[in-house]
């Protein structure tokens, strides 16, 4: 089972990593050249183009600026210890083990705009890049023509060579959107939660981004492999409602009552 996750714009490169194990991206070559066209922006363009302040627009410039291959010493990070954010709060992998984050490399890929397809151990460097920027390049006004079907490409050699049963979609719609659900060579299962709110039931975006990470970081910590153990996840209040869901939307329903400060 392949699971797929967002990236976060929060990121953290001062902690240290809790494992010495790390990768190298895929798509270095393609992040090089979208790194080309975005140093042809200024720190107003780059504002404008992904609705920044000043002061984070002056900082992404500097980081495209700075970005190089190979990487500068000491300046990469494991993707999967580099995001933060509401997601990875859920999915807290600085408290795994390396056994569990070497499972995650197997088992777990996060969508980047920059990088394409990360696994959680592939090495990145600082960046600010959505995968929903309108970012005119070689290929196309956005990122969507840019990826093209590479990164759907590229899920497919993970589900053959591991020969996984299903992917489970836990990205946003903006992320998921580089994916081509139909091209597939498994079953596509996405599940959604909703918390209870005065008597109904909804999604929330704050804790369905958490509950993705944890339900991420469930099937990494319990070696689930088989599509219908997934069901079984139950943390933090959340659990598999069968009247709800459809063949391959699973919905996850957590009471008021079990919501943290509710």
């Amino acid at each position: 089972m392949l699971t797929l996750l967002s990236p976060a714009k929060t990121l953290d490169f001062e902690t240290p990593p809790v494992t010495p194990h790390h990768t190298t991206p895929d798509f270095l070559d393609d992040s090089a050249a979208l790194i080309d066209v975005l140093r042809g922006y200024s720190p107003d363009d780059i504002g404008k183009l992904m609705k920044l302040s000043p002061a984070l627009s002056e900082l992404n410039v500097n980081r495209y600026h700075d970005w190089a291959l190979p990487y500068p010493d000491g300046q990469a990070k494991a993707a999967v210890l580099a995001f933060k954010g509401d997601v990875y709060t859920g999915l807290d992998a600085d408290s795994m083990s390396v056994d569990d984050l070497d499972y995650a490399q197997e088992n777990l890929r996060i969508l980047s705009g920059l990088y394409g397809l990360l696994r959680p151990l592939d090495e990145i460097l600082p960046y600010r890049l959505e995968m929903g920027t309108r970012l005119e390049n070689s290929q196309g006004k956005d990122l969507y023509a840019f990826w093209g079907e590479k990164i759907t490409q590229a899920l497919n050699d993970v589900i053959d060579a591991g020969k996984h049963t299903a992917v489970v979609n836990l990205a946003s719609n903006e992320y998921f959107r580089s994916v081509k659900p139909k091209k597939l060579h498994a079953p596509l299962i996405t599940p959604s939660f909703k918390d209870e709110k005065n008597g109904q039931y909804k999604i929330i975006s704050f804790y369905a981004k958490k509950a993705r990470g944890m339900m991420a970081a469930y099937q990494i910590r319990e070696r689930i492999s088989a599509p219908e153990d997934l069901k079984s996840f139950n943390v933090a209040g959340y659990r598999f409602s069968e009247e709800d869901s459809g063949e391959f939307d699973w919905v996850f329903k957590r009471a008021e009552k079990d919501i943290p400060n509710a």
